[in-house]
């Protein structure tokens, strides 16, 4: 069996749950020819990597070119915030490792740019970590599209919803700073995309809901909030249809839900995240006037919320999560081991990246933008 050593760039929440595919792989797929192993891991600071180390039994450093400059390094799997990705991706593209990429690809266009700049001469394969493209379910409706079954595409609306920062207490960490298109709007994007091939223009509106946010580092403190909280875009294919791509983190209500319907001439496919997740209750002494009151089914969202110590993945997210970030890796080690191009690989993250960007433009400036 073939080992392919990797170096985890990151071991926050992602970085767990990439380590969660790379030591379960082995139970979930059937065959011998290869597996992967963390031999390495990067953190920001000498006791996190200290504490990562001790948990992968991997050596711990706090300098990626340890990594990605390391000829015994075969895979450079990059978990870290995607403003901290460039350096680390332009160095395994020069040293020519497979890399394993978190999404979005980095912080901004100008970057994609750099990136693309080095695809001609890169020799490694890559994958983006897009891992709703890998449910049964996504893949299925992907061929079904393609075969025709559904026709010529007419309408469509796709979302990504949570609800953390419907709480004005919430603080304003790294993720609320990068924003919700980049966040949540980089995998629904995405999913869409893949889906319905090439968007051709865009009229986007996105909404800050509160101007001020308690700090990260002092919640004492409020601080500014720049990056916005919703993403509501109008996106025209180019045979004409229409529709809606959403993402939200003030969703009141949401977990982590995200959707699709999209109808055409012969027939539609919608996805609805199952309700693992949920309990549903009735409550008949619950008031029934006026009007029905409030009485009828209460869902409630029990998700992962298991006592503690159990705190992995996170609570919101629904059952049947990892496994869809577990067959995204394998695709990527498949296609590593058997030396084929992998999708989606860099240039869709720099296509998100661009289309990112413009649904930004678009909000700014309240008008239709071309792809």
């Amino acid at each position: 069996m073939k080992v392919y050593k990797v170096g985890l760039i990151g071991y926050g929440f992602i970085g767990k749950v990439h380590t969660y595919g790379h030591q379960n792989i082995p139970l979930f797929y059937d065959q011998d020819e290869f597996k992967s192993e963390i031999t390495m891991v990067c953190t920001s600071r000498p006791e996190s990597a200290a504490k990562a180390a001790a948990a992968l039994g991997a050596k711990g450093v706090t300098d990626f070119r340890e990594i990605t400059e390391n000829p015994d390094i075969d895979i450079v799997d990059i978990c870290s915030p995607n403003d901290a990705h460039l350096a680390a991706l332009k160095s395994a593209m020069k040293n020519n490792k497979h890399i394993y990429c978190d999404k979005p690809l980095v912080a901004n266009t100008a970057e994609a740019a750099e990136i693309e700049a080095l695809l001609p001469e890169y020799k490694g394969i890559a994958q983006m970590t897009l891992q709703n493209r890998f449910f049964p379910a996504t893949l299925w409706a992907k061929q079904m599209i393609e075969e025709g079954l559904i026709g010529d595409i007419l309408e469509f609306e796709g979302a990504y919803l949570h609800s953390g920062s419907s709480d004005p207490k919430a603080p304003l960490k790294w993720k609320l700073e990068a924003g919700t298109v980049a966040d949540l709007g980089s995998h629904i994007l995405d999913l869409m995309n893949s889906l319905l091939g090439d968007f051709d223009s865009v009229c986007a509106a996105t909404h800050i809901a509160y101007p001020s946010r308690p700090s990260a580092s002092d919640p004492s403190a409020m601080v500014e909030v720049k990056a916005e909280d919703n993403m509501n875009c109008i996106v025209k294919l180019p045979n004409g249809a229409s529709g809606i791509i959403r993402a939200s983190k003030i969703t009141t209500g949401a977990e982590d839900e995200m959707g699709f319907s999209i109808h055409g001439s012969k027939g539609s496919i919608k996805w609805v995240p199952m309700n693992l997740d949920k309990l549903f209750y009735y409550d008949r002494t619950a008031k029934g006037s006026p009007i029905g009151g409030v009485r009828g089914w209460t869902a409630i969202d029990c998700g992962q919320r298991y006592d503690k110590p159990a705190g992995f993945p996170t609570p919101k997210a629904a059952i049947g999560w990892l496994r869809g970030h577990m067959h995204c890796l394998y695709n990527f080690l498949f296609c590593v081991h058997n030396g084929v191009k992998a999708d989606p690989g860099l240039e869709q993250g720099i296509k998100i990246q661009r289309y990112m960007e413009t649904v930004k433009e678009s909000a700014r400036t309240g008008s239709w933008i071309k792809f």
